[in-house]
């Protein structure tokens, strides 16, 4: 099972309907809900079983007193150990026993082809694919691609029943979904939902902009196929919300037209490129948005631009909104890094802009993805106390400006109230510019300070873990 976060733990599920081309939509019946059936008989035959195993190390459970191991396990209620047996010539060597687990996935071709998610088959020795007529075959890797968590398997078959590929791009809040997939090892189990949201994105998954349905899905659907009612596969079913381990009605799947751009590159290269900018973003807030002179909150603030990268070495700054990027609009931060990820690296593309005030327009030409950040947080000199601000602060040193990637700026070493607390600023917040004014020093800080206006919401931006970001300032009278 798969767990993004202390919040999404368990993981999820398979969605089917689809399979020949000429599948036919699910009709309304006589209270005009869909009937499913149809959709389902004509499309199952595509969605299959996926089960893998592989070696495990384990500890070797002591013997007390002479008792045997196998009977303290029995004693305990513990599963009998099926590994091979330690060796008295070799006390040391490693016990091991085989791992099971078992997911869905989906034929994409005739020829065997097959998408599940990447941690269905994450450091499997063996891929077993079950058909829905109960033959069982053994699958080779064609590549993964974790940051999506898509997998390309293939069987060696031909002339096999095929999911028809729908357009995630084309979907609307509130249409009916399908799913088909094995909860908890139940063979081909249907269920029925609408789409809850859009572009919802998930802790540590920046990549890929989710669709969130109210479908049933359990542990054992991972990697199976949505389906809408043409019989179309729009997702993969990924993860849920869970905190019992069973469905709540909270399900999210990776948009079709992502998994897709992946299996493309991975057919062809085996690996998959993703386009790097080189801007961290965070979202645009309702105070941020006056305190840019936005009339309401859009677009992905850039809250530091990294040394050498596209977004450098096109001009984009810190304290741009990034509002569109190649021709698409950008309404929330999340909406960014996932078109950033699909175009390609050779491609040169327009990036509309706010800088202060003004809209700027930017050709980038992206790089490949690689993240390199690193921190630190060295100060040096006396504590500076400035009671308009309500905050200690100190300079950096060279050496630790060097290591944060930062020309300039000063340390907080203590939060004392007033408008910074209001703001949000942190002990070992680094502050770079007030209302875009460089921050070089102690003594720039005094100066600055003073010629800033009241009562006015006024954009700080800091580093903070090695994350810049902007903060609401606003000073009182």
């Amino acid at each position: 099972m798969r767990t993004t976060s202390i919040f999404f733990s368990v993981l999820i599920s398979a969605l089917v309907i689809l399979g020949p081309v000429n599948a036919q939509a699910a009709k309304p019946n006589d209270f005009g809900l869909p009937d499913f059936s149809t959709l389902v008989e004509n499309t199952n035959q595509s969605v299959v079983n996926i089960s893998t195993t592989k070696r495990v190390e384990r500890r070797a459970m002591p013997e007390f007193r002479g008792m045997p191991e196998e009977m303290l396990r029995h004693f305990f209620g513990l599963p009998q150990f099926r590994g091979e047996p330690r060796g008295k010539e070799q006390p040391d060597a490693p016990l091991t026993e085989q791992a099971h687990s078992l997911g869905s996935g989906f034929i994409i071709s005739e020829d065997g082809y097959i998408l599940t998610n990447n941690h269905v088959i994450d450091g499997a020795d063996e891929i077993i694919v079950r058909m829905r007529n109960r033959e069982e075959l053994v699958a080779k890797v064609i590549g993964t691609d974790p940051r999506t968590d898509v997998a390309l398997i293939k069987i060696d078959a031909d002339n096999l029943p095929f999911a028809k590929i729908g357009k995630s791009s084309d979907l609307k809040v509130g249409q009916w979904v399908l799913a088909i997939g094995e909860p908890f090892g139940l063979d081909f189990t249907a269920s029925h939902g609408i789409i809850s949201a859009l572009g919802r994105a998930l802790p540590d998954d920046t990549y890929v902009p989710f669709i969130q349905t109210d479908v049933a899905i359990n542990p054992g659907n991972s990697g199976g196929p949505l389906f809408n009612l043409d019989g179309e596969v729009v997702g993969i079913n990924s993860q849920i919300y869970s905190k019992t381990g069973g469905s709540m009605g909270l399900s999210f799947s990776i948009p079709i037209d992502i998994a897709m751009n992946v299996v493309s590159q991975l057919k062809t290269e085996g690996k998959v490129t993703r386009g790097y900018l080189g801007v961290q973003i965070q979202e645009v807030t309702n105070d941020l948005a006056k305190s840019f002179g936005l009339d309401k909150p859009q677009g992905a603030l850039v809250g530091q631009t990294y040394p050498g990268t596209a977004a450098e070495k096109a001009g984009i700054e810190s304290g741009d909104i990034i509002l569109e990027f190649d021709g698409k609009v950008i309404k929330k931060s999340t909406d960014l890094p996932p078109i950033v990820g699909i175009t390609p690296i050779t491609k040169s593309v327009k990036v509309k802009v706010l800088r202060q005030g003004k809209v700027k327009y930017f050709n980038v030409k992206l790089s490949s993805l690689d993240s390199a950040d690193e921190i630190a947080s060295n100060s040096k000199g006396k504590a500076y106390s400035n009671n308009r601000l309500g905050a200690l602060v100190k300079e950096l040193d060279e050496e630790a400006l060097e290591t944060l990637g930062l020309p300039f700026g000063v340390v907080v070493t203590h939060v004392l109230g007033g408008p910074a607390e209001k703001a949000g600023l942190q002990k070992g917040d680094v502050i770079v510019t007030i209302d875009f004014k460089p921050i070089k020093n102690v003594t720039a800080l005094k100066k600055v300070m003073k010629s800033l206006p009241k009562e006015r919401s006024l954009p700080m931006r800091v580093v903070r873990d090695s994350r810049s970001l902007f903060l609401p300032l606003v000073l009182e009278k």
